[in-house]
C-alpha cells in the first residue's frame, strides 16, 4: 500500500470527525443570530435553532426554549431538519470510512480486502459530500435572509436588526470540512483502484505436466 494513500485515508477520516463535531456544535449553539439595541446596551439577544437567550454584560445568561414546533418560522424549521440530516449523514459516513482505511483490518483476503475497503471508503466519501452540501444549505439560507432583512428599506432605521452569530461561521467551517473529507476519501479510492489494477495476476498454464516443458502450439503464434 502506497504511503500517500494511507495519508489521504487518515486525513479524510480526521477531517470527517472534525466536521461532524463542528456540525454538532452548530446545531446546539444558540448564536445563529445576535441582536443588540442602543436602548438596552447592557443586554443582547441570541437566536438559535432550539432556544433564544438574553445575555447581560454582567455575565448573566437566560435561555428559553421554543414553546411550539408549529409556531416556528419556516427558516428555523428548515434549518432544524437539514442540520439533523447532516449529523446523521456525517456520522454514517464516518462509521463507514473508519473500517475502510488500510490501517484497520476489517476484511479477509487480499482481493476481498481491497474491494471491501474501497466500497466502504467510497460510501463514506459520498456521505461526507452529502453532509457538507446539506450543512451549507441552512447556514447560507439564514445568512441570506439576514442580509436581506438587514438592508430592507421598508424597516425604519431605529428598529434593531439581527446580525450573524458565531454558529453560522462554525456551520460554514463544518460544511467545508465535510467536502474536503469526502474529496480525500474518494481520491484515496481512485488511487487504491489504480494500485489494484497494477497487481499482476498469475495465469495458470493449461496442459503442462510436471517435469515436462510446456510446448506452444502453432495456433498460439498466429
Amino acid at each position: 500500500m502506497d504511503s500517500s494513500v494511507c495519508a489521504l485515508e487518515l486525513l479524510g477520516v480526521f477531517f470527517s470527525a472534525g466536521a461532524w463535531i463542528c456540525s454538532l456544535a452548530t446545531t446546539l449553539m444558540s448564536t445563529w443570530l445576535t441582536l443588540s439595541t442602543e436602548l438596552l446596551p447592557t443586554e443582547s439577544y441570541e437566536l438559535g435553532l432550539w432556544e433564544t437567550c438574553v445575555v447581560q454584560d454582567l455575565g448573566g445568561l437566560e435561555c428559553r426554549p421554543y414553546d411550539s414546533l408549529l409556531g416556528l418560522p419556516p427558516d428555523i424549521k428548515l434549518a432544524r431538519i437539514l442540520m439533523c440530516v447532516t449529523l446523521g449523514a456525517g456520522m454514517l459516513g464516518l462509521l463507514l470510512a473508519i473500517p475502510g482505511i488500510h490501517l484497520v483490518n476489517s476484511c479477509h483476503g487480499r482481493l476481498d480486502d481491497l474491494r471491501c475497503k474501497r466500497a466502504l471508503k467510497m460510501a463514506g466519501g459520498v456521505l461526507c459530500l452529502v453532509a457538507g452540501i446539506l450543512g451549507l444549505i441552512p447556514v447560507s439560507y439564514i445568512a441570506h435572509l439576514t442580509v436581506v432583512r438587514f438592508f430592507d428599506e421598508s424597516v425604519p432605521d431605529v428598529v434593531p436588526r439581527w446580525e450573524f452569530g458565531d454558529a453560522l461561521f462554525c456551520g460554514w467551517t463544518a460544511g467545508f470540512l465535510h467536502l474536503v473529507a469526502g474529496t480525500l476519501l474518494l481520491t484515496s479510492c481512485l488511487c487504491l483502484q489504480k494500485d489494484s489494477c497494477d497487481i499482476p495476476v498469475p495465469i495458470p498454464l493449461v496442459g503442462a505436466q510436471p517435469g515436462l516443458p510446456f510446448i506452444r502450439t502453432r495456433s498460439e503464434y498466429v
